[in-house]
């Protein structure tokens, strides 16, 4: 998952997708189409709650089974009326845009304002003008007038010039982990779905014991925050292959910024790495649960006329406003926690957009939505830098998951690699390079943007850590320390993941996408498209994520009232008797490339609490009175 960061410049690049492929014989002289880009910029304004203490107690007490708010969620008119803006302050907003011609939308919720209009317009309203911040950056200052500014949080997707992305960015698209052998489809739908698909994980993280119980995910709707669009054929022929309900009703694409015009545009110009991530999380999140309908989220803006960090804003801020899923899901991100690669030219700086954020998953908590997030795939470094850097967002309203790799015995190179029991996902041992290259391995550290919450403070193995320096940064990537020290230490700010469960490409799921190959003839001018249909083998915490939410959706239809806001609920369960985590707490032969288990505590950097029984989980959240 490279952080899933997209950089939505797709008309400018051809994407060559490696894998076991279907094609037809016939290849056809590709013209790129001409497009006109859209006139209009979404741009957003994150604003105040009426009392930041109060919604966040009320956050939690949601989840206390102590409290008298205890699963008392609001709607979002609700949430409005006890949290969010007046509604003569959002008239305020509205007046004052309109002055410059600008289209301004309230979500519900009163927490945050779409605005619509050119980007001459945007300017003027908010007075942007390019500022110097270092040597080589340099941001969008924004001003409003003082008792509009004294409500805000953010502004975000604002531009004094056009958005910039920093160079390292552009080499940081939605790759997966790929098993270089494909899987088998002449296999039962049976016998395939417990090998590649949502049985494999059912079976293993006894969600199929919820099966059993009649629990499938009916009445539920799962969203999915995807920065592309998808064929939604593609997902059918998958659950087909897995023998999962495949009506085509269960799918609904909601475009947040660009429409289906575009997003069929874009699917029209070759296979590339987001289309795919937007296809998987789709369709595991439905697999997992197959009588549950999914919401797809997509924020496409084609050439990034509106920014990623406000497309991917619009888009999840939509889904939570919507109030249609109480189970969403991501395994795309803007940006790395990293201030130093921030878009160029933002007006929100990175840490007021990690505070839009944070408001953002508050009112989805308060309303009693599960958010899921993948924590990346690459350890501790989600880019190839020196510094630990994670994928945004860590914030502490979500569930954060984590990779394991399953058992599995192979023989690579003439070398024989065996797996004997699950374990944190940190491969450099398949496929070792003598040059820099990066490797594969379960997100997971510190946050440097997100203190410590509640729910982590003085819990067993949080904030101290254990780990082996596996990896020597050479620009460009990593090489396999040949005498790895051991480090113990310890450290602050949001602990990540919380959970985990299998993301290793070696013991991975399949997928399917279908859609054109582009290619350089051999004059390096023309290009061709060639028709593919293909079945791949993959990994990643961006399978975990969907399939998280999926189980979610499958213990929400057994309940009276949604689950709600996980964290602090499963932190309290892993202390118990009979708790629902199983803990990968080893220290050799168990590290996601840096962090290892801590032996004999509850939390490492590299899994969380480790892997879930959800059949022991929903009894827990059963007994919570959830059930």
């Amino acid at each position: 998952m490279r952080g899933k960061r997209l950089v939505v410049g797709i008309l400018s690049g051809i994407f060559v997708i490696a894998g076991s492929v279907s094609t037809s014989a016939k290849s056809n002289t590709y013209t790129m189409p001409k497009v006109s880009l859209s006139k209009t910029v979404v741009a957003n304004i994150a604003l105040k709650p009426q009392s930041s203490s109060q919604l966040t107690d009320y956050v939690y007490d949601t989840v206390d089974p102590s409290s008298p708010n205890y699963h008392q969620y609001l709607t979002p008119g609700e949430f409005a009326s006890q949290f969010g803006r007046p509604t003569t302050d959002i008239n305020d907003f509205k007046s004052y845009l309109g002055k410059y011609h600008l289209k301004a939308s309230v979500y519900p919720g009163n927490l945050a304002i779409k605005v619509v209009g050119t980007r001459k317009n945007l300017i003027r309203a908010f007075n942007a003008k390019q500022v110097k911040v270092s040597k080589k950056d340099y941001r969008t200052k924004v001003k409003l007038p003082a008792k509009l500014s004294a409500q805000t949080v953010s502004v975000i997707g604002v531009y004094a010039t056009k958005p910039k992305s920093k160079k390292t960015s552009l080499a940081v698209t939605p790759s997966l982990p790929q098993n270089p052998t494909p899987p088998n489809t002449d296999l039962s739908k049976t016998s395939f779905a417990k090998k590649y698909g949502a049985l494999k994980f059912a079976d293993h993280y006894q969600v199929s014991d919820l099966y059993k119980q009649g629990l499938t995910g009916q009445g539920q709707r799962i969203g999915i925050i995807a920065m592309d669009d998808f064929n939604a054929k593609d997902v059918l022929k998958y659950w087909q292959q897995t023998g999962v309900n495949a009506d085509p009703s269960r799918i609904n694409k909601i475009y947040s910024i660009d429409g289906a015009k575009t997003g069929h545009l874009i699917l029209s110009m070759g296979l590339n790495p987001a289309q795919i991530e937007s296809t998987l999380d789709v369709n595991q999140s439905g697999a997992v649960a197959p009588d549950a309908k999914i919401d797809a989220y997509i924020g496409l803006s084609l050439k990034n006329v509106t920014s990623t960090t406000s497309s991917y804003y619009t888009a999840f801020m939509q889904a939570v406003s919507d109030d249609r899923d109480k189970q969403i899901s991501t395994s795309f991100s803007p940006n790395t926690e990293l201030a130093s690669q921030w878009e160029q030219g933002a007006s929100a700086s990175l840490g007021e957009y990690n505070d839009a954020f944070n408001l953002l998953l508050e009112q989805a908590a308060v309303q009693g939505i599960s958010v899921f997030r993948a924590s990346g795939d690459y350890g501790p470094r989600e880019l190839a830098l020196k510094q630990f850097n994670h994928v945004f967002s860590t914030s502490p309203y979500q569930v954060i998951t984590g990779g394991t790799t399953l058992p599995y015995t192979r023989i690579t190179d003439g070398r024989l690699i065996t797996i004997d029991k699950e374990r944190a996902w940190g491969d450099t041992y398949s496929n070792p390079q003598t040059k820099p290259a990066n490797y594969g391995g379960s997100g997971g550290g510190f946050s440097i943007l997100n203190p410590t919450p509640r729910y982590q403070q003085g819990f067993s193995g949080v904030n101290t850590f254990r780990a082996i320096d596996l990896l020597k940064y050479k620009r460009g990537g990593f090489l396999v320390n040949k005498d790895p020290q051991i480090i113990i230490g310890k450290g602050s700010g949001r602990n990540v993941p919380d959970v985990s469960a299998n993301a290793d490409s070696y013991t991975g799921y399949a997928t399917y996408v279908s859609g054109q190959d582009l290619a350089y003839a051999k004059d390096g001018k023309t290009v061709i498209s060639v028709p593919v249909k293909q079945w791949t083998v993959n990994g990643g915490t961006s399978f975990v994520s969907p399939q998280m939410a999926g189980a979610n959706a499958v213990m929400n239809s057994g309940t009276t009232s949604p689950i709600g806001f996980w964290n602090p609920q499963i932190y309290q369960f892993a202390v118990q008797a009979d708790s629902p985590f199983t803990v990968l707490d080893d220290a050799d032969n168990n590290n996601n490339l840096y962090y290892t288990g801590q032996p004999g505590k509850l939390y490492n950097q590299a899994t969380g609490l480790g892997t879930v029984n959800f059949a022991k989980l929903y009894t827990k959240f059963s007994s919570e009175g959830a059930h």
